[in-house]
């Protein structure tokens, strides 16, 4: 499959370089996904650094908090960062845990009576770095909806997608990491200690070019927006979109319309469930505008659908935390990777046919005829969808 996408234009376009020469593992299967990461952390020899917006105290977060008490005991150095809006209700008990083990953690987008408003801005990331050589990036929390982890039943995970990266892109994901820890204002980490750049020579002969897309600032997200539009507005073939929360601006709106009237196949695949209701019906309130213009919309069943995965023509794909909503394209700090192959996109390509299996198409004739209660409950949402 010719690409095309280049590695030039997206580099201008971010502001920043591809790494080359990297191995990627696609995660999302949510048992199996845990099991590596856990399995990963407890190879771990220097240091883990996890940065995440929710943090549980439940029976997953209890695993991973005992996983990194034994690496602490035995002399690996752990750094924890957590978004304070979306760990509020991990108890004060569970972190002096962790710290009382030699663990260094800090808080992420804390609320300050001075700047309340600031409180909107969260840190949305989720990112793990085990000894400079080896990342996890997506959109799994560390609780047990993400997992499966169920007590009483054998009720699914939610459907989420990430990666797992080795190769010389863990360095600059490293340095987002330093980065995003040196901001906060208690004293900063001295991470001379930490080999950091020690892996970034060791590249695979077949490895993939992965580019990280993190924004945590205005301009780091308009550079995020600036690269989105440009996939939609560059596509050829096809445009597939997994997204968790889809509350579409009117320039969205008009770039996948575009799309499709120069030809491009646009998929968009929604949860059929949510958890947050808000969004849920504020996004769909846009359905019928789609559907007219030939846009394909997809409800995932079972499950709450948690994913943030992007393909454009099969050979440029954007895994990560960001969703096609406001808060995360305006508001929050995001983390993603950009991986330019056409074996990848492959590999995107029939986990996106596979989760279609799991899905309902929602057609226009049978959307036309829901309840009137309905309409207005996505009409009132949408008021608000700037900030949902």
């Amino acid at each position: 499959m010719a690409l095309t996408f280049d590695k030039a234009t997206i580099e201008r376009l971010h502001g920043s370089s591809f790494s080359d020469g990297n191995r990627v593992a696609l995660l999302y299967k949510e048992r199996k996904s845990f099991d590596t990461i856990f399995d990963a952390i407890n190879q771990a020899k220097q240091f883990v650094c996890l940065q995440f917006y929710i943090f549980r105290n439940d029976e997953t977060g209890m695993e991973m908090a005992a996983i990194l008490r034994k690496k602490a005991k035995k002399g690996v150095r752990i750094y924890i960062l957590y978004d304070h809006f979306g760990s509020l209700w991990t108890p004060k008990d569970f972190w002096d845990s962790l710290k009382s083990s030699g663990i260094e953690i800090r808080v992420s987008r804390p609320f300050h009576w001075s700047s309340p408003f600031y409180y909107a801005h969260r840190d949305h990331r989720k990112l793990i770095i085990i000894d400079g050589v080896k990342a996890f990036t997506g959109g799994l929390n560390i609780a047990n909806e993400y997992r499966g982890f169920h007590l009483r039943s054998r009720k699914k995970g939610w459907r989420d997608t990430g990666i797992m990266v080795e190769g010389p892109v863990v360095s600059e994901l490293s340095r987002t990491f330093r980065m995003a820890w040196q901001r906060r204002k208690e004293p900063p980490l001295s991470f001379r200690e930490l080999s950091f750049e020690r892996q970034s020579n060791i590249r695979e002969v077949n490895g993939l070019p992965l580019i990280p897309v993190f924004a945590s600032s205005a301009k780091g997200r308009r550079k995020m927006r600036k690269l989105l539009y440009y996939s939609i507005n560059h596509a050829k073939e096809s445009i597939l979109l997994t997204t968790a929360y889809f509350t579409p601006s009117r320039r969205m709106l008009d770039a996948l319309e575009e799309a499709v009237g120069r030809g491009v196949s646009v998929k968009l695949l929604l949860p059929g469930m949510s958890d947050v209701p808000a969004a849920f019906y504020a996004g769909r309130a846009f359905f019928t505008r789609l559907l007219k213009k030939g846009i394909k919309i997809y409800n995932y069943q079972g499950e709450v659908l948690h994913a943030k995965s992007y393909v454009f023509d099969g050979c440029w794909s954007i895994v990560g935390s960001a969703n096609l909503d406001f808060l995360s394209l305006r508001w929050n700090d995001e983390g993603n990777v950009g991986i330019l192959d056409a074996g990848f996109g492959k590999r995107m390509i029939c986990v996106f046919e596979e989760d279609l299996k799991n899905s309902v198409e929602i057609r226009e004739e049978e959307w036309q005829k829901r309840p009137l209660s309905k309409r207005i409950q996505e009409r009132v949402f949408a008021l608000f969808r700037r900030r949902l």
